[in-house]
């Protein structure tokens, strides 16, 4: 079934239908440990009436060797109905993260055929400086029976990775400059900076405007084309841990462009398999 519900919803367009029947918002915030954040913290003591804290941190698949991976079906669906979300409902994530993690919560659910899900373009911030409401504490849930959701076919293994080195697979990657091109060690994660062969880089931050949304279309479109990427071929994102490649995979859904995966364990189980093919230093 085709979706009707949008893909990125602004600020007023929440604020005017925050009583839709069926509209569920969660609070998709997640930081890195070097942050110092405190997601849970952070939305008890101020989220968008309503909101409910979907706990991003804590939702993978443990059971795989992937860092943080995304989780599988009977995961999710068990998160959904913890929070109190039916099949059908209208689903708005948001975030306060420099990481724009909703994207990766995005993707987490439409992967799994959750259909009817947005992004709130602009995020916490845009809400907060534009002087809305907020809220505190906890939400009132009311917990619902479990589902079934669909086991997702769009996330690549580092199997599938290699096989595509063979292919002449596009590869995206959207983690900094320095980090893809460079030689030293990756600030983030460890280990050294570098890339997966032939990959193309568009740094995760470039698919927003200076205030924060979203780019157009267009102008998302432009930016892809600009870094070697052919639209009309797959594409693959990867960045340092599976998360900001959800924003790329996010900008490229707005740009129309849905022949996507993302490679979950990225550059950080690349880098430590000792066998995989690396790339460092300037594009050739």
């Amino acid at each position: 079934m085709a979706q009707t519900f949008p893909s990125l919803v602004s600020t007023a367009w929440l604020a005017e239908n925050s009583d839709m029947p069926g509209l569920v918002v969660l609070d998709a915030s997640r930081h890195l440990p070097a942050a110092g954040r405190d997601p849970l913290a952070e939305y008890e003591a101020g989220h968008i009436p309503g909101a409910r804290f979907l706990d991003l941190a804590s939702l993978t698949d443990t059971a795989s060797p992937v860092p943080a991976a995304i989780p599988d079906a009977q995961q999710l669906a068990e998160r959904l109905a913890s929070l109190g979300i039916r099949l059908g409902d209208r689903i708005v994530l948001y975030d306060d993260s420099a990481l724009k993690t909703s994207a990766r919560a995005w993707f987490t659910l439409i992967a799994h055929g959750v259909e009817s899900v947005a992004v709130l373009d602009g995020g916490l911030k845009k809400w907060r400086d534009e002087g809305r409401a907020l809220e505190q504490g906890a939400a009132q849930i009311n917990i619902v029976a479990p589902y079934t959701l669909a086991d997702t076919k769009r996330v690549a293994s580092k199997a599938a990775i290699l096989h595509g080195l063979d292919q002449d697979e596009q590869i995206l990657d959207a983690r900094a400059a320095d980090r893809v091109f460079g030689s030293g060690i990756d600030p983030v994660h460890g280990g050294q900076n570098g890339r997966i062969p032939g990959s193309r880089n568009v740094p995760f931050g470039d698919v927003f405007a200076p205030d924060g949304t979203y780019k157009t279309p267009e102008d998302l479109r432009s930016t892809f084309e600009a870094a070697g990427v052919e639209l009309g071929r797959p594409v693959t994102t990867s960045c340092g841990s599976g998360i900001t490649a959800s924003v790329l995979l996010f900008a490229l859904h707005l740009a129309g462009h849905d022949n996507t995966r993302l490679y979950d364990g990225s550059w950080q189980e690349w880098e430590a398999d000792p066998d995989t093919p690396k790339e460092q230093g300037p594009a050739s």
